[in-house]
């Protein structure tokens, strides 16, 4: 069987040559005799796995001994209830930046533990664009700035990072996480979902600032769901096969060059797509120009009669994945990290000649 370009927004496409090497390595990890999701999480190849995945994470971000590195499970929707039972309570607020459903959710578990204030919301104009800067209504008296970085199903996304007056971010960075370099300096946490760029569904992975942790509640919280609980050890066992494929697709982006490398190819896979899209009113980009994201390119036709008969052709040529979220619907291009130019290439191709038929 063929494999197709996938277009998926999430568990979505990995490199081909990660998978291929996984592969080789599935039944007999080196010289252990077993496979690695076989072997206990405290012995010495698991262990080196994760050490390894921990020091090829901390050199591409440039993080330093000023972070902590966890793999934990439950997806950013379990950050979103974790971060403020660690750092709120009724006496203290965070400023909650809303461009979408992801923010949305997170707000509504932050209301849970404290005081949550919206400094920006874009939902009066259906989550069509991230503000500027100079938009954002900070309380002032913030914990942390959460903001969600990209927002797969409306698919806009931040350029760089909101500036917040020196209080610490917390980012929701599932849908481009490692798709460029970040400023650090600025963050306070950051999780992910590592479904979209990093790995398969099943690992988080969240970073945070030690000096930010110790701000963080220390007792009066579940033992597993305290930070503190996972710094430095492996207090339950860790999603072993997801930790294992996160290390090798973080040694595939030091082969394409680390993540300045990964944001330039990003970029130019991007504009080749939206050029198209652009290139006449058959299709209509759903979002800001200033605020596209460079993951999921979102898009209408004129009316959904069309839409479902490009989706239907669009399969038919190897392209899958493209339905846009059932929230919204229209188009959706998840073009994540591994999405290969070709498959790029391959969609512009179809795009045009979808035109030409029903233009």
């Amino acid at each position: 069987m063929k494999r197709a370009h996938n277009f998926s927004a999430g568990p979505a496409a990995l490199p081909l040559e990660v998978l291929e090497e996984a592969q080789k390595e599935f039944t007999l990890y080196g010289d252990s005799g077993s496979s690695i999701i076989e072997l206990s999480h405290r012995g010495p190849e698991y262990i080196e796995v994760d050490a390894q995945a921990r020091e090829r994470l901390s050199g591409l971000l440039g993080l330093g001994d000023e972070f902590e590195i966890m793999f934990l499970q439950g997806g950013a929707s379990h950050q979103f209830m974790m971060v403020p039972f660690n750092f709120l309570d009724k006496d203290k607020t965070a400023d909650y930046i809303n461009t979408g459903t992801w923010s949305k959710k997170a707000i509504k578990e932050a209301k849970l533990f404290g005081n949550v204030n919206v400094p920006y919301s874009s939902e009066e104009q259906n989550f069509n664009r991230v503000p500027e800067s100079s938009e954002l209504k900070l309380s002032g008296k913030a914990e942390y700035v959460h903001f969600t970085s990209n927002n797969t199903i409306f698919g806009t996304q931040f350029s760089k990072e909101p500036e917040t007056n020196g209080v610490p971010l917390v980012c929701d960075a599932s849908s481009d996480f490692l798709s460029r370099p970040l400023d650090m300096k600025k963050y306070g946490l950051i999780y992910a979902g590592a479904q979209k760029n990093a790995g398969p569904a099943g690992l988080t992975i969240v970073i945070i600032r030690k000096s930010f942790l110790e701000k963080g509640k220390k007792e009066g919280i579940p033992t597993i769901l305290n930070y503190n609980t996972h710094v430095g050890t492996m207090f339950n066992t860790p999603p072993v096969f997801g930790v294992y494929m996160f290390n090798k697709v973080l040694g595939w982006i030091e082969r394409k060059g680390g993540l300045e490398a990964i944001a330039k190819r990003n970029e130019a896979k991007a504009k080749v797509l939206y050029d198209e899209i652009d290139a006449d009113d058959f299709y209509a980009g759903t979002t800001e120009k200033t605020s596209r994201s460079l993951m999921n390119a979102t898009f209408r036709l004129k009316d959904e009669a069309l839409e479902k008969a490009f989706l239907a052709e669009a399969e038919k040529h190897n392209l899958n994945g493209l339905k846009g979220h059932r929230s919204v619907g229209g188009i959706r291009a998840s073009i994540y990290n591994a999405c290969e130019p070709e498959s790029i290439e391959a969609l512009v191709s179809f795009m045009k000649d979808f035109r030409s038929k029903n233009g």
